[in-house]
């Protein structure tokens, strides 16, 4: 039989959809590149806000009308199984905890047939742990992926060499929180990250997302691992607030202060390191006195991108019934202020880019007669040309704007 995969929200989530399509391929049934061209509809769903989960209830009401195979996993098929169930009543429905008997399901549902082998790709995500350590009082996610659970390190090895081998050369570990990887095992993220550089050949491997209070002891660990140029030199650390008092009410365990010193420890260790964060407004009891310590924190920051996420009310989660709810006007005007400062504060940062040489693979098409390619500290920078992915490549950054740089490659002469 013939399926498709749609995957939406996290990198997490896609990772975890290539893993089910790969079971697929296993019992012999075939990938199909759209829905129209397939028996089978694998949908990886998320909710973490609820704007994403009445898009996927909508299409959710597309697929039963198309009277097509429907798998429903990721977020939903955890937390809002009978909202599946009243558009899918004959869905399968595949919540993150059983990924595990997904093959014997589809077996059962579908059959076997001979098996279809297939390669990586230039780019791979590569899934490390299951859940978190936090219990932030917003977040449906945790109600979804519950308690931190880590696959072991051999596992992963194993993938990993498998991507190295068939060719990737990039490599995305995720999590829903990486730098907590291995706490319940007894190990921990650089001792992963160092087994992985024992790998020779040329790739580069990227960070997920990491939370403060997860990251600081092992942020001297992953910084030394940073040394190695297979490592991009990258953080993606969620601040979520610049008030410490908001802080507290979201359940996240660390002050700003803190936070930035994190945050001036790597930059310290490596000036050039690119920093991403997320920040959301309109939290439950956040004032104007709040907002305004936000937007002062992004000036501070001077991050290379900031994530802003207005606050959504999720169900289940102790945020949703707190006094105080932001009105959805004030909410929005938050956003659009915050929105207008980090898009000055990254035009300045991209602009102190241009004219610089520096060396970056190139990793993905991007508008048509463009690719993207990746420079060590992760940035990406849009090219003209028609260039093979996967290859390296010394550029000159030309231009900039609030969102992208871009560039032009140089003769092997001019190589930085």
């Amino acid at each position: 039989m013939r399926y498709f995969v749609e995957s939406y929200g996290c990198t997490m989530n896609r990772g975890e959809g290539e893993r089910l399509a790969r079971e697929m391929d296993a019992l012999g049934h075939e990938r199909v590149l759209s829905e129209a061209d397939a028996d089978i509809i694998i949908l990886n769903t998320c909710t973490v806000v609820d704007a994403t989960e009445k898009k996927m209830i909508r299409r959710m009401g597309e697929l039963g009308k198309a009277e097509k195979d429907v798998i429903v996993s990721g977020c939903m098929a955890k937390v809002q199984a009978a909202r599946i169930g009243v558009r899918l009543p004959d869905a399968m429905i595949l919540p993150p905890d059983e990924y595990g008997l997904f093959p014997g399901k589809a077996e059962s549902a579908f059959g076997r047939m001979s098996p279809l082998q297939r390669g990586y790709g230039i780019q791979e995500i590569l899934p490390i742990a299951q859940g978190c350590l936090g219990r932030c009082t917003y977040c449906i996610t945790k109600l979804a992926r519950g308690r931190l659970i880590s696959r072991s390190e051999d596992e992963i090895i194993s993938d990993f060499k498998n991507m190295i081998e068939s060719g990737t050369k990039e490599i995305f570990l995720t999590a829903q929180d990486t730098a907590c990887y291995g706490r319940d095992l007894g190990s921990d993220l650089p001792g992963l990250l160092r087994r992985m550089l024992e790998f020779e050949g040329e790739y580069r491997i990227r960070l997920g997302m990491t939370n403060p209070d997860a990251l600081d002891p092992v942020l001297d660990g992953i910084l030394e691992c940073m040394e190695d140029p297979r490592m991009y030199r990258f953080l993606h650390i969620p601040l979520q607030s610049g008030s410490n008092r908001i802080l507290r009410k979201m359940g996240r365990n660390y002050t700003v202060t803190r936070f930035m010193g994190i945050v001036n420890r790597a930059r310290e260790r490596f000036p050039d390191i690119s920093i991403s964060t997320d920040m959301i407004t309109g939290f439950p009891g956040e004032t104007d006195e709040d907002h305004r310590k936000s937007a002062a924190l992004i000036r501070k920051l001077k991050a290379d991108t900031v994530n802003i996420t207005r606050f959504s009310a999720r169900p289940g989660t102790e945020a949703a019934t707190m006094e105080g709810q932001v009105a959805g006007g004030i909410s929005k005007d938050r956003s659009a202020d915050l929105t207008r400062i980090k898009m000055t504060v990254e035009d300045e940062g991209n602009h102190l880019m241009v004219g610089k040489k520096v060396r970056a693979l190139v990793s993905e098409k991007g508008k048509p007669g463009t690719v993207i390619a990746r420079t060590d500290n992760y940035r990406p920078v849009g090219i003209a040309g028609d260039l093979p992915l996967g290859i390296f490549i010394p550029i000159e950054i030309t231009g900039s704007s609030p969102t992208h740089l871009l560039g032009r490659q140089i003769n092997m002469s001019n190589q930085c």
